[in-house]
């Protein structure tokens, strides 16, 4: 599909050319009427004049753009760490915009072609509309844990599904654990989903009927976790073992756990997902689902960079998700002990994924 032009825009707008440059220029008074019709053709369009002037030129801006739901709490940290020292190793500056959980529905003086020259996205951070536009117009975009395969965008992600299935497969076959709660993540998360798939295959796999009443939202929070936790204490629900879907999650349950005197470990196992560094040093260690967290911001990166060199050859280039590796860690949490574990034979992949080399595939 061809970029739009400033004679594109005068034709929807139903003015001339230099009405629509002194309303993008700001250059002189334009009558409002006008003024509103021309800034609606720019959007709907999506025509950038500064995108137009750089491509005549042969020239970018060197600046990727990053859009997340926020920057603060212990995950996004290796992830930005990834993110930056990819970008600095590809030369290249970051621009960080925040959606504070809204998806954007429509570009506005944010991150676009005006300022980047290509956008990295965090799950849920886009909509659908506004990627299948972004999809069309050929500019160079990667999601992260996340994937849209029929809008042709690229995506990095992680082994969600596998990651939970050997979890809670482990506190099956290890452990014992036949009534073992799934604390779900948010509704139409991919990373939620894909693990919530994970926790049903492990059950199938052992020949223990699903159970939904052992289902409750964790929703990737401590306080909601927590909350569902003592829902089902106080309900009489009988369980021993959670799938927290997340660290986060799984700090609520260990304190929920805690605080009705039931013992982590021996009599109700905890796990996690994602190996966030403070995991380790809990009370108990939590057993969890290690992902390579900071990979996945360096390979996007790097998946970006080569989508940006694509699109001024006017090559073609891949679409296919990338899928990075997870290891499950065993941890006291889960009632793990080195001598239990030796006794047990268990053999765990290498947990040092840092690196690992991923696999490109359409399923997780």
């Amino acid at each position: 599909m061809s970029q739009p032009t400033i004679f594109d825009v005068a034709s929807r707008a139903g003015v001339s050319i230099s009405t629509v440059s002194r309303v993008l220029n700001e250059s002189s008074y334009v009558d409002p009427e006008k003024r509103g019709r021309v800034l609606a053709a720019v959007e709907a369009l999506g025509f950038s004049p500064r995108a137009a002037a750089r491509a005549l030129a042969g020239k970018g801006t060197r600046t990727l753009g990053l859009l997340v739901p926020e920057i603060s709490g212990d995950f996004f940290v290796p992830l930005l760490r990834g993110i930056e020292s990819a970008a600095r190793e590809s030369d290249y500056e970051l621009i960080i915009q925040t959606t504070r959980y809204r998806p954007l529905r429509r570009w506005s003086q944010g991150l676009g072609e005006h300022n980047t020259d290509g956008l990295l996205l965090f799950a849920d951070s886009a909509s659908r509309a506004l990627l299948a536009k972004l999809s069309a117009s050929g500019f160079p975009v990667v999601l992260l844990y996340t994937e849209a395969p029929d809008l042709g965008l690229p995506s990095v992600i992680v082994e969600n599904e596998r990651g939970a299935a050997e979890a809670v497969g482990h506190l099956i076959g290890v452990h014992r654990r036949q009534r073992i709660v799934c604390l779900v993540g948010p509704e139409g998360n991919h990373d939620a989903d894909a693990r919530f798939r994970g926790y049903k295959r492990a059950l199938a796999e052992a020949a223990i009927p699903f159970d939904p009443e052992l289902v409750a939202p964790g929703d990737f929070q401590a306080d909601r976790a927590a909350a569902s936790i003592k829902g089902l204490l106080a309900r009489g629900v009988a369980f021993d073992a959670v799938f927290a879907g997340d660290d986060g999650a799984a700090a609520g349950v260990l304190s929920a756990l805690t605080e009705a005197g039931i013992e982590v470990g021996s009599e109700v196992s905890v796990v996690g997902f994602d190996d966030l560094p403070f995991v380790a040093h809990s009370i108990p260690p939590l057993a969890t689902v290690r992902a390579p967290t900071e990979d996945v911001g360096v390979t996007a990166v790097r998946t970006l960079v080569e989508r940006i060199e694509h699109r001024r050859r006017g090559d073609s280039d891949r679409s296919a998700p990338i899928v990075l590796p997870t290891v499950f860690v065993p941890r006291a949490s889960c009632g793990c002990t080195e001598a239990r574990l030796q006794k047990a034979g268990v053999h765990t992949r290498s947990i040092h994924t840092q690196g690992a080399a991923p696999r490109t595939s359409h399923a997780d």
